[in-house]
């Protein structure tokens, strides 16, 4: 689980991070060196998204979906000065719970 929570982190940081050197590339003009840093780190997500344990794209896609939501927030915090209401917070609770249910639930 520990593996699998670790692998949902590092591709979270390259797909949000990829995006948002896109974004600073095309939105800020920052230029080609930051979209072509962006477009490599989101390649590498979708390598790392083939390291998790489960054999199951479908399930895994699904889970990650939550903690792209949650990461998203945390990145915007970090980087953006964004400042999350409760409601944000509490939507983003909601995802890594749904995370924790789709990927850790016993299954026979």
């Amino acid at each position: 689980m520990l593996r699998s929570a670790a692998l949902f982190a590092v591709a979270a940081l390259a797909e949000i991070g990829g995006s948002w050197l896109v974004w600073q590339g095309v939105r800020e003009d920052r230029g080609w060196l930051w979209i072509a840093g962006g477009v490599l780190a989101l390649g590498a997500y979708g390598f790392v998204a083939t390291l998790q344990p489960d054999a199951h794209f479908g399930r895994i896609l699904a889970a990650y979906g939550g903690v792209f939501i949650a990461g998203s927030l945390a990145w915007a915090v970090a980087l953006d000065g964004f400042r999350p209401d409760r409601w944000d917070l509490l939507g983003a609770a909601l995802c890594l719970s749904g995370v924790a249910v789709i990927m850790y639930a016993p299954r026979g």
